[in-house]
């Protein structure tokens, strides 16, 4: 069959600032290039104030659809027509479609960790540990609570974050949300399954470790790290040597791209190409 637009690509990409340092480009181009899709990603670096014309623009140039990263995952919501569910519960958008010139807001930040998770184990019915309160924590929250896990304990330094997450939990899903204020080196609770750090704890620092008590992992459990680089922390090599199951950053990131290229595109790309995109990026063996 002819192409009849052989000169024009779809135009996907991220609004952030800053954005030079995002692999998000190079992890799906690589994705598209594999799926020999004629589509492209952009890079942009939108500020604060020019949000809302990027916005306009993206949709005026008949975008697909685009990324929003920090600062703009709240900033967004009022330019947008339309949320889907965790958007609106977690109330933050990192993922936009333009459907008909519509705007529709999505989260993938919580279905990325929550692919990645299912991987290794089901969080149906299991009691979960998550460090940090955050946007990324949030929307992890939000997302193992609507999959059905059965308690989901938020701990944070400001104890009222954690309050704030674990009621989102609580009133919209089906798990119990609890709060614990973050002081000193946090103890794991007996009975936990899964323990999730979604600080930005060891971002960039191999050495860098959350302040939890090593000495209460127990072998068996799921320890995971929202941390994409370095993907094995210190945290997960820590927990690796008393016998946990580990689980690096990068499938969330990976299945992240996956989320979103679906909903933009309705199709799946392959996450190992991505995944040793990211691998080469990271010089990760």
């Amino acid at each position: 069959m002819t192409d009849k637009a052989p000169f024009r690509s779809d135009l996907t990409g991220s609004f952030s600032t800053p954005s030079g340092n995002n692999p998000t480009v190079a992890m799906i181009e690589a994705g598209y290039r594999d799926a020999g899709m004629k589509a492209r990603f952009i890079n942009c670096d939108v500020k604060p104030e020019a949000l809302g014309d990027a916005v306009r623009g993206a949709r005026a140039m008949g975008w697909v659809g685009f990324n929003c990263s920090l600062p703009h995952k709240v900033a967004v919501l009022e330019h947008l027509d339309e949320l889907a569910e965790s958007a609106a519960i977690i109330g933050a958008v990192n993922c936009v479609q333009i459907r008909d010139g519509k705007l529709i807001g999505n989260n993938t930040d919580g279905k990325g960790f929550l692919t990645s998770l299912r991987s290794v184990s089901d969080p149906k019915g299991k009691r979960i540990v998550l460090f940090g309160a955050g946007g990324a924590a949030r929307a992890i929250a939000v997302e193992l609570g609507l999959a059905g896990a059965a308690e989901i304990t938020v701990v944070n330094r400001d104890e009222g974050k954690a309050r704030t997450v674990a009621g989102l939990v609580s009133e919209h899903t089906g798990a119990e949300g609890k709060a614990v204020g973050w002081s000193g080196k946090a103890k794991v609770p007996e009975g936990t399954d899964i323990v999730i750090n979604a600080t930005s704890i060891g971002l960039g620092d191999a050495e860098a470790l959350p302040e939890i008590d090593l000495e209460t992992l127990r072998p068996g459990q799921i320890v995971a790290d929202v941390i994409m680089n370095p993907p094995m922390t210190h945290l997960l090599r820590e927990a690796k040597g008393r016998g946990c199951t580990v689980l690096d950053g990068l499938g969330m990131l990976v299945n992240q791209g996956i989320v979103g290229v679906e909903l933009w595109f309705g199709r799946t790309l392959d996450a190992g190409v991505m995944q040793e995109t990211l691998k080469g990026i990271f010089k990760v063996s």
